[in-house]
């Protein structure tokens, strides 16, 4: 296992950064974010250039590389405050579910669309009441004929307005049994029965959250995403890069954060010397450094493990990465706001705009208790709680 990046990840790295600079925080995401409109321009240059496609195999246009580069793509758009939140989704999380388990038919149909941009599909998984619980899901999937029909509602789902389809998480009857199963369906934003509904939030953000009712929503066979008994693993895939990229995008907004404070705290000059000089700013920047530079570390852990097969490992070094990013990244910003005193909370420089988005990530796409859930079981062996 390795951490020193090659020429081309260098490179690919440095390729992301100028598309970031030119699509920044302040110039295009936070105007965009205000008026409540998507980062569009910026996808599909992304798009174009083949950075959303960098995991996806080539021979569906992908770049045929791993969840170590969406990362390292995620992570330094985010570094300029343009972070992509479907990148996360799209080809993270649906990407990798339909490159493992999907027929050659939705293959073809879709890699090929998520890896330019094209097309985007966004993840249906929570309901009001499962959350962090995804066994308690009640959305159903009904067999007719050779057609399925999905009922059910689900709640928080990023992205739908923008969305092709989503991949969505219901339950099918085991025909032995009779228990219901996780099953993963593609379904069209358009289909009849699939009702959208924005919800209102206080976080400034240019992605929507919706909440979806599926009332009858009538699919055809081929819509069931690999096989109906195998989904909980299906879904289970898709998991590990969620919280990888989750991770990177955590990172990349704290060193925005940090590299705003450090700027500011070289040019502020107060009792003829720049007030960086002072430990009592200094010191707090430079923890902040050192934490994010640790949870960076966590992130590339989680996704060389990932990439090499080792799902388990994985798991763990995600879920730890995931948490760390989010209390570094959280750190970076209350600190580069507290660097810039009062000019901090004003819109010039826009830190405290991010602040909303910044607490996601303590509780979205896993809470911060569910990660201490996991390593207390699975890394220190102690009594599951729940």
């Amino acid at each position: 296992m390795s951490f020193i990046e090659t020429e081309e990840q260098k490179g690919l790295r440095n390729s992301v950064s100028s598309l970031g600079k030119r699509y920044n925080y302040i110039d295009y995401v936070l105007p965009k974010a205000r008026k409540g409109e998507p980062l569009t321009e910026l996808w599909n240059e992304a798009g174009k250039l083949g950075f959303l496609g960098v995991n996806l195999p080539e021979e569906y246009g992908g770049g045929g590389a791993g969840i170590y580069e969406l990362a390292l793509v995620q992570e330094e758009l985010a570094a300029h405050g343009a972070g992509l939140l479907l990148v996360v989704v799209s080809p993270a999380i649906c990407g990798t579910i339909i490159g493992k388990y999907g027929t050659a038919d939705q293959k073809q149909e879709w890699l090929t669309a998520l890896a330019d941009g094209s097309k985007i599909m966004v993840f249906g998984i929570t309901e009001p009441d499962a959350g962090s619980n995804s066994h308690q899901i009640t959305t159903t999937a009904r067999r007719d004929g050779d057609e399925w029909i999905l009922k059910g509602n689900k709640i928080y789902i990023s992205g739908v307005d923008q969305a092709d389809a989503v991949l969505i998480v219901a339950r099918t009857e085991d025909s032995k049994t009779g228990k219901l199963k996780p099953a993963l369906f593609i379904v069209p934003t358009d289909a009849p029965g699939l009702q959208k509904t924005q919800m209102e939030m206080d976080i400034v953000e240019p992605d929507h959250q919706f909440v979806l009712f599926l009332d009858d929503v009538r699919l055809p066979a081929e819509a069931l995403v690999g096989e109906a008994d195998a989904a909980l693993m299906q879904l289970f895939a898709g998991l590990n890069p969620e919280r990888i990229l989750g991770a990177a995008m955590a990172v990349g907004m704290g060193r925005y954060a940090l590299d705003a404070a450090v700027k500011y705290a070289n040019e502020r000059t107060v009792w003829k010397t720049p007030i960086g000089a002072h430990q009592g700013l200094a010191h707090p920047l430079a923890q902040c450094k050192i934490e994010l530079e640790l949870a960076k570390l966590m992130m590339q852990k989680a996704a060389v493990l990932y990439d090499s097969g080792d799902d388990f490992g994985a798991a763990e070094a995600a879920n730890m990465a995931k948490y760390a990013a989010a209390e570094a990244s959280i750190k970076a910003l209350d600190q580069a706001i507290q660097t810039h005193g009062g000019a901090g909370l004003s819109s010039e420089y826009g830190l405290a705009a991010m602040l909303g988005a910044a607490r996601i990530a303590r509780v979205a796409p896993v809470s911060r208790e569910m990660i201490l859930n996991f390593v207390s079981q699975h890394s220190l062996g102690l009594p599951r709680s729940y």
